[in-house]
């Protein structure tokens, strides 16, 4: 596990599983806290923006990958 995470491209991909983990954790924070707090148009908008957000995110460290010439 730490040879992963001393690579550049492993260390990206941690923090991007540990922003996924932020936002689920806060989203049932939210429904625990306060249920009628977001609404599902509220819901859906946060959420699609969540999930371009990490799709743009991952593909960038696709792209850094294919510079790198790192095929692993």
């Amino acid at each position: 596990m730490r040879e992963y995470l001393e690579s550049d491209i492993g260390f990206y991909y941690a923090v991007g599983g540990f922003m996924i983990a932020v936002f689920v954790l806060g989203m049932v924070a939210i429904a625990v806290i306060n249920p009628e707090g977001v609404g599902t148009i509220e819901l859906v908008g946060l959420s699609g923006g969540f999930l371009v957000f990490m799709l743009v995110y991952f593909i960038s460290i696709s792209v850094q990958r294919l510079e790198d010439g790192d095929s692993t």
